[in-house]
């Protein structure tokens, strides 16, 4: 049955061995073991067939270490019309061994290579079938389609069309197909060698390039994969600049080198970022020793350069506030710039937000909303605004109510302010009730936007007194034991758990860096504290950094597993009745007690981070069947199998 064995044995002349460069994306074409895999079956159906015979040929750097060849009996009658084309009878088949003692041979033969086939998704399904049938876990291989990747590089002035048949004449194969397993095995490799040196000028060389290389990318873009040559396997932001070094678009990282290949490949289908990568002449890294510290940097470098394909966070400090005016009857207000001190909301990400909030607080503490400056005593002949007449306002404007009359309101802000949400949650919840009592579901969608947003917004004014302190040193367990260079070029690695440790400095970030061990916390964490950025302390309730940068931070404390290590100044700490606990408890109440009024997931406001998200990048074939490609024209597809065997 195996024609030969795979070798692993090394070529004897030392001259002949290359050592893969060091920053080599995977493992070099030539140093890549190839399982090229051909089936015949009964018929075309992967779970109602079977294979009729198997054929596979191992290579690597164009030489063949090995084959594997033999008949397969199906366990049953083999149609006429498949034996008019792959010259397999049912006698054949009888002494034949059974798929039982196929299949795991052959997945044995293929350990730890990359599968090739011709419309890859026909053979790949039927083994797959196979496997789920015996009971053996498929083992999700790496498929190359050199059908996907010949419809990429060979035109129809050169070939009819993509048959193995056309591509085996094109590239002068040793062997004609002739829908023998085997035979149609060795010419795919030829075809396999031929495609591979077609693609390598533009840029496919090692086995990260070849993966994505049928994708229907622009040639303009796959040539930028060069860009990615020389990026680090470690977190950080990285950025494009055109050849005027003018940076175009920031992002971060988990891995630089990965995230930034992707671009250039058919994961990356937003248009905007396509146009920024044709018109993009190098990429610049920045290394950092977490992920944290390069979700602040991009945060900072969007906010310093505005890079025109950045959506998001181009202006943090443009954030809308609320405040109390400075008046015989204050009233709240929309500002740009937080006072110093006083009650305050937010900073709200967008002026509707502010808005929303404003509305919110407005009609549950009883303030006025008009924008007119009143006096402590109302003028002769002023009259008053249709608010009155509805009992929405108690019109201090016409003396109403006088100051004394008018305090309770302001102090309810105040204490709302400070941290206190009991009253309003009380308030909130009541109205929606009601509502809802009423059937008024559209009135209490609008109102509970209204109260997530004035909550969102004071929780975020709490988070930034809670971070004022002079100093905070933490302590978290990684999420992954990846090895990441840390401060001074050591390396962090796993001789136990490694450890991110952080420094806040005045609600900045000040430094980050990584320790090696339980045991390397407290020493890292002090050497930290000795190298960190110098942080003056905040002259306004803005604090040292942007509100987005102390959400950051706010999330990486709240995660579990963190320590705090050392404390200086003001203690870390929430109001317990404070925003963040009633903005839970009125979710809570609203997805028990009314689920005709949607509670939002998530608020597309509160999406963490400034560029897009990461697109996935497909490594391994996906589909029920393991397709590779997308089917293709009908001339496309293999030599004969339209007469119903593929």
């Amino acid at each position: 049955m195996v024609t030969s064995l795979p070798t692993t044995t090394q070529p004897d002349d030392p001259a002949l061995a290359v050592q893969p460069s060091l920053l080599a994306d995977g493992p070099a074409l030539h140093a890549v073991d190839f399982v090229v895999v051909d089936l015949e079956t009964t018929g075309g159906a992967a779970t109602g067939d079977r294979i009729t015979e198997i054929g596979a040929v191992r290579v690597r750097g164009g030489e063949v270490l090995g084959e594997l060849g033999t008949l397969v009996n199906p366990g049953r009658a083999i149609p006429p019309t498949i034996t008019v084309l792959t010259g397999i009878t049912d006698a054949m088949v009888v002494a034949a061994p059974s798929e039982e003692e196929v299949v795991p041979t052959f997945l044995e033969f293929a350990r730890d290579a990359v599968l090739v086939a011709h419309n890859a998704r026909f053979d790949v399904g039927f083994l797959r079938a196979a496997c789920d049938r015996l009971g053996i876990e498929w083992p999700r291989p790496l498929v190359v389609d050199t059908l996907a990747l010949a419809r990429r590089v060979v035109t129809r002035d050169e070939a009819p069309n993509h048959k193995l048949g056309s591509l085996a004449r094109l590239f002068h194969a040793a062997v004609a197909p002739d829908h023998r397993a085997l035979t149609d095995a060795r010419a795919t490799v030829d075809v396999l060698h031929g495609l591979l040196a077609r693609l390598a000028p533009l840029g496919v060389t090692h086995l990260d390039d070849l993966v994505t290389a049928a994708d229907p990318v622009p040639e303009a873009v796959r040539r930028k994969a060069t860009l990615a040559d020389g990026l680090p396997q470690l977190p950080g932001v990285y950025q494009f600049l055109d050849a005027s070094d003018r940076i175009l678009y920031v992002g971060t990282a988990t891995n630089l080198r990965t995230r930034v290949r992707s671009y250039f490949t058919a994961a990356e289908k937003r248009r905007r970022i396509t146009e920024m990568v044709r018109i993009a002449a190098r990429v610049h890294p920045i290394p950092v020793p977490t992920p944290l510290e390069a979700s602040v940097r991009e945060l900072r470098l969007i906010a310093q350069h505005s890079p025109p394909y950045n959506r998001r966070s181009r202006s943090p400090g443009a954030e809308p506030w609320i405040r109390l005016t400075d008046e015989a009857f204050p009233r709240a207000s929309i500002v740009r710039t937080p006072p110093a001190s006083g009650p305050v909301l937010g900073p709200f990400r967008s002026r509707g937000l502010a808005t929303a909030a404003l509305e919110a607080l407005t009609g549950a503490f009883g303030l006025r909303s008009c924008t007119e400056r009143l006096p402590l005593s109302p003028r002769p002949g002023h009259g008053a605004c249709a608010l009155r007449e509805l009992g929405r306002c108690g019109a201090p404007c016409v003396g109403d109510v006088d100051r004394s009359g008018y305090l309770p309101a302001v102090e309810a802000f105040t204490r709302f302010a400070a941290g206190d949400a009991r009253e309003y949650l009380a308030h909130a919840a009541a109205r929606l009730d009601r509502l809802v009592a009423q059937e008024r579901f559209e009135e209490a969608a609008v109102e509970r936007d209204r109260c997530q947003a004035l909550l969102r917004g004071a929780a975020r004014a709490q988070h930034l007194r809670a971070l004022r302190c002079a100093e905070l040193l933490a302590a978290r367990p990684r999420d992954d034991a990846r090895s990441t260079t840390g401060r001074g070029g050591g390396s962090a690695r796993t001789g136990g758990r490694v450890w991110e440790v952080v420094c806040i400095r005045h609600g900045r970030l000040a430094g980050t860096a990584v320790a090696a061990s339980t045991a390397a916390v407290l020493e890292t964490a002090e050497a930290l504290r000795l190298t960190a950025e110098d942080v003056p302390e905040a002259t306004t309730l803005a604090g040292a950094a942007w509100a987005e940068e102390t959400e950051l931070l706010w999330g990486w404390l709240d995660r579990p597993g963190v320590r705090l290590l050392a404390v200086e100044g003001a203690a870390l700490a929430l109001p317990r009745h404070g925003a963040a606990w009633a903005l839970a408890d009125l979710q809570r109440h609203l997805g028990l007690t009314h689920p005709r009024v949607l509670v939002e997931a998530e608020d597309p406001e509160q999406v963490a981070g400034r560029s897009d998200p990461e697109p996935t990048d497909p490594r391994h074939e996906t589909g029920e069947n393991g397709e590779t490609d997308e089917a293709g024209e009908a001339e496309d597809e293999r030599d004969g199998r339209e007469a119903g065997a593929a």
